[in-house]
């Protein structure tokens, strides 16, 4: 029987990000269900189980820090890769605290987020 394909949340307020890493990610075999804030990315952890979320730092209507602090009040939470432009080594400390796998300072290549995700979920593909 064939596995099902790894799913990923994607939240992230930039229509031109989410839509590249969505389609670097969804060529990689992944099944990526984009999220343009916080509270829309909470309602698709909730309902999806995925098994990553990618989300960004700083966006509007809830950021990713109160997205990193519901997860971490979940039983089984998925792992998480925080995308930013953030230079403050604050924020990542606080983002690592709060349970985050890997920290990713925007602009990143593909090849970097791509090779983050295959190292904490696996690949995409069957």
């Amino acid at each position: 029987m064939a596995e099902e394909k790894k799913t990923i949340v994607l939240i992230e307020d930039d229509r031109d990000i989410s839509t590249t890493i969505q389609t670097v990610l969804q060529r990689a075999g992944y099944e990526v269900l984009p999220a343009n804030n916080g509270q829309a990315g909470r309602r698709l952890i909730m309902e999806q189980h995925p098994d990553l979320v990618l989300t960004d730092m700083m966006m509007p209507r809830m950021g990713g820090f109160p997205v990193l602090e519901f997860l971490a009040e979940m039983d089984s939470p998925p792992p998480v890769i925080m995308m930013t432009a953030n230079e403050g080594s604050r924020h990542k400390a606080y983002a690592e605290m709060l349970g985050v796998v890997d920290y990713l300072r925007k602009p990143f290549a593909m090849e970097v987020l791509l090779e983050s995700v295959g190292r904490i979920i696996g690949s995409g593909t069957p």
